[in-house]
């Protein structure tokens, strides 16, 4: 019997997510989460594509509304799939897409109430150039024994 607690995902509740997620939406989550979209929607022309496009449109949510959620890795994933996997992502759009994300950072840095919002769009540049392997789930969640957490917003 295991007697050892069961991992949550830690992030911060209440009235003050709420305000930063509508803060992120307006002032850039809008225009990352539509670009994740559009990444998607051309990823999925092909049949090849459909799991980039799929992983594409996960990641938009994740973008529209960050605050409250958080990005874990899997530990039962294959590690040469998962890195093959974000090689070709790397190609058709995570690099697009984490330029994007450092272009919004670096402006929402310019203003003193952007900075916050400038340091998470960096964090997720990360994540838009190698997504494959991770996974996110609303904070509070159990997480598996495991699982290491990749990025905490």
């Amino acid at each position: 019997m295991n007697t050892y607690p069961t991992p949550v995902a830690a992030g911060r509740n209440g009235p003050l997510r709420v305000i930063g997620n509508i803060l992120w939406f307006v002032l850039a989550g809008l225009w990352m989460g539509i670009a994740y979209i559009v990444a998607g929607v051309l990823q999925c022309i092909t049949i090849i594509g459909i799991p980039f496009g799929l992983q594409s449109f996960k990641l938009a949510g994740y973008a529209f509304w960050p605050f409250g959620r958080v990005v874990y890795e899997r530990t039962d994933r294959d590690a040469a799939l998962s890195c093959l996997g974000n090689v070709i992502w790397f190609l058709l759009s995570g690099l697009w897409l984490a330029i994007g994300h450092v272009i919004g950072g670096v402006l929402l840095c310019l203003t003193i109430i952007g900075i916050p919002f400038g340091i998470a769009s960096f964090k997720l540049a990360g994540l838009a150039l190698v997504p494959f392997g991770k996974v996110v789930v609303t904070a509070g969640q159990p997480l598996p024994p495991e699982a290491r957490v990749y990025l905490a917003l």
